[in-house]
């Protein structure tokens, strides 16, 4: 049996399921992501009401009307392949005429009114060898040997709903060039199911099982915010309406306002400003450009899959071009990443064994427009392994992670803010705006362990600031603070005795990759 998957005819045995068709396919997909499979190009047909009729003076789309003679509807989705090609017939003050084709309808002799934006039926001449479609034009009374109906409806089966101006500017020289039926995600979502690897597939199947992106280079900044979100190449979905779905993962991230473009179907816009900064949004429906919404890219495969997705759905993305960071790996392994295609310029510690800590340009699509990064090496004795508890203080840790750059990037910075030999203990700069809100969460019982990470909470003046201790102390948490007034979220894995070594108002790189993972 011959099966679609994400755009690509395979051959299957009888039997088979969806995990035969990505094992065989090869398929990108990410364990525990939404699948969508659809039944056939028919299937879909089916629900569809909208058609797009390109002509040789432009585009014009038709709407299918819900109480439009069944018999007439039916012929139309069976035979509009059929006007493809033919002239226009006539054009008259009140109408425009396309065809004919050949049906098996049979025509009445009724005169009936008709409505401006009107699409007939019409049986020129009353025989079905001359079947026409007529647009209307104007409101007028005429007799077009409509199909007979039960109701003896006037056989108007549609209206134009879009390109009216290119009707009034058909001339009989003109033609027919295209008929292509408009998919809308409601047409996919009645004919698709959301299902798993096990499911057992059939023949004409079309299967879906990623979303390709194709990121814009007119907002850098915006892209790498979506590069970041997507980096283990699965986005949750966090909110889903019929016009959009939201994906909230990086909230609260803000990156400055650029380019700002109209948000077609499968647009991807990030929200620089106001509620809910941070976010990312795919849009399903067209809808109006906004200065708060910078796009970020397009849908450019997949998109039947995005209709399907619903709330709390995890789906496979994959983007054009891939990012590109070099952080956490050593400067070796950045020649290697990037090939001949990127130069690489190793500044700081420019040995192998380095590891890059700093790339600059920054964002991955300014790094492809200069065809070169820097990639600035530190010993790899000097990077700090942390772990951080996400559970046991999410409030915290994510502070933590915006406040370093950790949200976004591999490696992150923290500023020392104290360090006084023989204190046992060290400090770092928080930040004054983002720290609100920080409530007391996973304090200390009996004792804090060398090589934890905290914070003061919002119970202290010098809420937000971080620390760490070299040794174990029951008395006060690793930023001096009292035990309910600690927050710990972190630890140090790898790294602690070098820290020590730092001094007040270096800069301190830290990571939350796995050591020896190189």
């Amino acid at each position: 049996m011959q099966v679609n998957i994400n755009g690509e005819k395979i051959e299957l045995p009888e039997g088979s399921t969806i995990k035969d068709a990505i094992e065989a396919s090869g398929a990108p997909y990410i364990k525990g992501c939404v699948l969508g499979v659809i039944k056939g190009k028919e299937e879909v047909e089916r629900y569809v009401n909208k058609y797009k009729l390109k002509t040789t003076k432009g585009s014009i789309i038709i709407e299918l009307l819900p109480d439009a003679p069944k018999k007439i509807i039916r012929t139309w989705k069976e035979r509009y392949h059929d006007f493809e090609g033919l002239n226009i017939r006539w054009t008259t003050s009140t109408d425009v005429a396309v065809g004919p084709i050949k049906t098996s309808l049979e025509p009445t002799h009724d005169e009936h009114q008709y409505q401006r934006w009107d699409v007939i039926i019409s049986l020129s001449g009353f025989t079905s060898e001359a079947t026409h479609i007529i647009f209307s034009t104007d409101k007028h009374r005429a007799v077009y040997g409509v199909p007979e109906n039960k109701n003896n409806q006037n056989g108007v089966f549609a209206n134009v709903v879009g390109g009216k101006r290119t009707v009034m500017k058909l001339e009989p020289q003109d033609s027919i060039k295209e008929i292509k039926p408009v998919i809308e995600r409601k047409s996919i979502v009645k004919s698709a199911a959301i299902t798993n690897l096990d499911t057992e597939i059939s023949h004409g199947n079309e299967i879906f099982t990623y979303v390709q992106v194709n990121m814009s280079d007119k907002s850098p900044q915006s892209a790498e915010h979506f590069f970041a979100l997507s980096g283990e190449d699965k986005i949750h979905i966090d909110y889903e309406s019929d016009s959009f779905l939201g994906f909230y993962g990086l909230q609260g991230l803000e990156t400055p306002p650029e380019h700002i473009e109209q948000r077609k179907r499968g647009t991807i816009t990030l929200r620089n400003a106001g509620k809910g900064i941070g976010r990312i949004y795919i849009y399903r429906e067209d809808r109006v450009s906004t200065p708060s919404h910078s796009l970020v890219g397009m849908v450019s495969q997949g998109m039947q899959l995005l209709d399907i997705a619903r709330e709390d759905d995890l789906v496979t993305f994959k983007t054009e071009p891939h990012r590109i960071m070099t952080l956490a790996h050593t400067q070796k392994e950045v020649a290697e990443l990037l090939g001949d295609d990127i130069k690489q310029i190793r500044e700081g510690n420019t040995d192998d064994d380095a590891v890059v800590v700093v790339q600059k340009p920054r964002y991955t699509m300014d790094i492809i427009k200069e065809k070169q990064v820097k990639t600035l090496g530190i010993d790899e004795k000097k990077l700090i392994y942390i772990e951080i508890n996400d559970k046991t203080a999410p409030r915290s840790s994510w502070y933590f992670r915006k406040t370093t750059g950790l949200l976004n990037s591999p490696v992150g910075t923290l500023k020392i803010h104290f360090a006084f030999p023989g204190t046992n203990v060290m400090m770092f700069q928080g930040s004054a705006r983002d720290s609100k809100g920080l409530i007391p969460e996973n304090t200390p019982q009996n004792k804090v362990l060398a090589g934890e990470i905290g914070l003061t909470n919002m119970s202290k003046r010098n809420i937000g600031i971080f620390g760490v201790r070299f040794e174990d102390n029951m008395e006060f948490g690793p930023t001096g603070e009292p035990f309910k007034s600690t927050n710990i979220f972190a630890k140090i894995v790898k790294g602690l005795e070098n820290l020590e070594k730092f001094k007040e108002g270096e800069t301190v790189y830290v990571t939350t990759k796995k050591p020896g993972s190189y």
